[in-house]
């Protein structure tokens, strides 16, 4: 059926079920197209593995309660269940940010130009890319969260549905970021590149592998940490996403837990207008 054909049958339905209709054929078509990518798939599973049964168990021995002065570190978990949370998030964020690469590939090979001229709006388009970059990501985490077992994290059924939760947010977010730098950064070589030195900056500045310590009040942690180290960490949005993690998994929070949840909400918004205008000037 050629694209006119197309248009014309689409004039006749409603304009939501056009919407509706494309938004789950490109939400598939990411879908379908990434459960295709073996190589994806291999770095899902591998990228946790090499974290907790290697990087966690191996520094486990060594995170343990501290004094400071008369300040006590509190921190009731072994290094492995403290940095389980963030192995999942960073799973979560190479898939995301990679994913938006595919903007890229529909550009290079005229999908896109084709798909913009369909009665489509951009708005629809946008979304049903994002959302397929979200189910892979959520689904690149939940490989992750099978070594919940080997990192001793107990999972109870509600655990799990609020952690789901959680990484469906962190992974909308993501995905808009990466949609962001490949509106930006045209060429394969470049997003690449590009990308990796957004995700790992981001990342280690997270308190992802080692804690900013609740107990502690402000100037403390700066006499503990340098001072621009606490900044970076505590401007990092990322910070709160892993922190909201913790908190369904391990129940641990170092901020207060409605904080991790409003400024994944907010930057999944925010990320997702910037993401839509650089689209719609594309």
């Amino acid at each position: 059926m050629s694209m006119a054909s197309a248009r014309i049958r689409a004039k006749r339905r409603p304009w939501l079920l056009v919407q509706l209709g494309g938004l789950y054929g490109l939400w598939l078509r990411e879908v379908m197209r990434a459960m295709r990518d073996r190589g994806q798939l291999i770095g899902g599973v591998s990228r946790p593995i090499l974290w907790v049964l290697i990087l966690g168990i191996g520094l486990n021995p060594y995170f343990r309660g501290e004094v400071y002065g008369e300040v006590t570190f509190v921190v009731p978990f072994t290094y492995l269940q403290f940095i389980f949370p963030a192995v999942i998030a960073l799973n979560i964020m190479f898939t995301s940010v990679q994913s938006a690469v595919s903007v890229i590939w529909d550009r290079e090979f005229g999908f896109l130009r084709e798909v913009l001229v369909s009665p489509l709006s951009r708005a629809t388009v946008l979304l049903g890319k994002v959302l397929g970059g979200t189910t892979v990501a959520v689904l690149h985490g939940c490989l992750a969260l099978v070594l919940a077992r080997f990192a001793d994290v107990p999972l109870t059924w509600g655990n799990i549905l609020w952690a789901l939760v959680l990484m469906t947010m962190l992974a909308f977010s993501l995905t808009c970021l990466g949609v962001v730098i490949a509106n930006r950064i045209r060429s394969f070589e470049g997003f690449g590149i590009f990308s990796n030195a957004v995700i790992l900056p981001l990342y280690f500045t997270s308190s992802s592998i080692f804690p900013l310590d609740p107990a502690l009040s402000r100037a403390q942690t700066r006499v503990v940490y340098p001072d621009w180290l606490v900044t970076i960490v505590e401007w990092n949005p990322l910070t709160y996403a892993v922190d909201a993690l913790r908190g369904a998994l391990i129940n641990y929070h170092q901020f207060s837990p409605w904080i991790g949840v409003t400024v994944m909400a907010v930057s999944g918004v925010v990320l997702f207008a910037i993401a839509l205008r650089d689209f719609s000037r594309a």
